[in-house]
């Protein structure tokens, strides 16, 4: 198990985060950030600098609040399908757009994390990247995931932990929990040499 020396903040309101730090046994509080990620800009970007650059930024933003010493976990995750990056759906429209995109093809998972301890603002910064390969896809099939509503809060429009999402993926290279939004290994690993 990890003993970790402050209290461990995660700077996200995501659920399916949470539920990873929980899945490992880590007790922590959750202090969403507030960085408005409209001002990062994704057209030239490396995926890996971009969601590095994003996690430690959300991490710095809610560690520059406390006032008790804790280290701060910031996260961002994107999918990148033939060289862009696809956020979350701006709509329904969007969301159709992106998933006939995937289907039958090949795209990266980016997660970048970011830990700050918030009294010293010693940083550590990493990377996963998981390689998925959607299976072809049929317009209704997308049509019935969109109408539930799924996709809209998620990188790529897809959720692999989502009942429907799931059967999209025919098969990954890389780590699953990266797909999910927090990869687990890595983490750990950061954690304990943090």
């Amino acid at each position: 198990m990890i003993s970790l020396r402050f209290p461990l903040i995660l700077a996200s309101a995501s659920p399916r985060r949470s539920h990873l730090l929980r899945q490992i046994g880590l007790e922590f509080s959750v202090h969403p950030s507030e960085v408005d990620e409209s001002f990062f800009s994704v057209t030239e970007a490396d995926p890996s600098h971009y969601v590095q650059l994003l996690a430690e930024t959300k991490a710095l933003n809610v560690a520059s609040k406390l006032t008790e010493p804790s280290i701060v976990l910031g996260a961002d995750t994107i999918v990148v399908l033939d060289g862009l990056i696809l956020g979350k759906p701006t709509d329904r429209e969007d969301a159709m757009r992106m998933l006939k995109g995937l289907s039958g093809r090949t795209h990266t998972v980016y997660t970048g994390i970011a830990l700050v301890d918030s009294s010293s603002e010693h940083t550590s910064v990493a990377t996963a990247q998981t390689e998925v390969t959607f299976r072809d896809l049929d317009e209704e099939e997308i049509i019935g995931y969109i109408a539930g509503g799924s996709p809209m809060d998620k990188a790529g429009a897809y959720g692999i932990q989502d009942d429907y999402g799931a059967v999209f993926v025919s098969h990954i290279v890389g780590c699953y929990y990266n797909i999910v939004g927090l990869p687990l290994e890595l983490l750990y690993r950061e954690l304990m040499g943090f």
